[in-house]
């Protein structure tokens, strides 16, 4: 099992931070690179506790689809989500959110486990979660920049 922690400080609201941070259009903008869509369940807008979205991206040069649901949420503190259905073994996000001294501290707790034993072990050790962690922090960099207001692109 892998585990990427990101702290993220935001000049902004925690509010706002929060909101963007479960915005499926958010999301989407943010992954342009992988040709992400949302294709099933909550497709647009802000999801809720109980919704599930089904994510189609390409990666490595292969398109996937991955469900997850969520799980938790204690706006605007705090949200979780689960895979229920995609190529990780598991998979679950948290999203924790602290306003102190005027910003915003996003911390992203995330964790998941590779399917095929040992191969994926191999692959996610030489590949994988340099790659899950660049794809959050592209991610967060983006909330980001929105949450700033330096664009207002979502």
């Amino acid at each position: 099992m892998t585990t990427i922690t990101l702290l993220t400080t935001i000049n902004a609201p925690i509010e706002r931070c929060f909101d963007l941070s479960w915005s499926i259009d958010l999301h989407l903008s943010s992954t342009v690179h992988t040709s992400e869509k949302a294709i099933a369940g909550k497709t647009s807008g802000l999801i809720n506790k109980g919704e599930t979205v089904t994510w189609e991206a390409i990666h490595f040069g292969i398109k996937q689809q991955l469900t997850s649901i969520i799980t938790e949420m204690i706006p605007p503190l705090f949200f979780s989500d689960k895979m229920v259905k995609g190529a990780f073994k598991s998979m679950y996000h948290e999203h924790h959110f602290e306003y102190t001294e005027g910003a915003t501290l996003m911390k992203d707790i995330f964790t998941y486990d590779t399917p095929l034993g040992l191969m994926g072990k191999l692959f996610d050790l030489l590949v994988l979660e340099r790659y899950m962690r660049q794809l959050l922090l592209t991610r967060n960099a983006f909330i980001k920049k929105i949450a700033e207001g330096h664009t207002t692109d979502v």
